[in-house]
């Protein structure tokens, strides 16, 4: 930094300088006070353009850090919400399994029910026809005899 250089070099001048007796007042060469100015004048826009690119690659850096911030809180907000969903879609899976389970039970007791009924007609049926043959039978025999 030249600049600040060149203000330490006018302050020396200053403190240097021959001091008027009774006061504050310091007398020095004039054509060096103007060339120390003149020198930071024409260094100043150097230092002025250093200084606004650093804020600006300041300012950059922190857009692109609060972009990626940004990014990373959307990422795991959607991780959250694919999370869940999951969660419920497991949830609805197993409550569905439960509701075929006993859908399909119920649907097997009555198909049992359905069966020894069917059964038990048909038995009742040809239980009925075996009496009636033996009756037969027993008459055709009692009319041999």
């Amino acid at each position: 930094m030249e600049i600040l250089t060149q203000l330490e070099n006018l302050e020396e001048l200053l403190e240097n300088g021959s001091k008027v007796p009774f006061s504050t007042k310091v007398m020095v060469d004039i054509d060096e006070v103007r060339e120390i100015i003149e020198d930071i004048r024409l260094k100043l826009p150097d230092e002025l353009k250093q200084a606004k690119w650093v804020k600006e690659e300041r300012q950059r850096i922190m857009a692109d850090a609060e972009a990626e911030a940004q990014t990373l809180i959307k990422n795991a907000e959607a991780k959250i919400v694919k999370m869940i969903d999951d969660n419920v879609i497991t949830k609805q899976a197993l409550a569905q399994k439960e509701e075929i389970i006993e859908n399909a039970n119920k649907i097997s007791k009555e198909i049992s029910v359905g069966t020894r009924d069917y059964a038990d007609e048909v038995l009742g049926k040809l239980e009925e026809f075996l009496e009636h043959t033996m009756e037969v039978v027993r008459q055709n025999r009692m009319e041999l005899k």
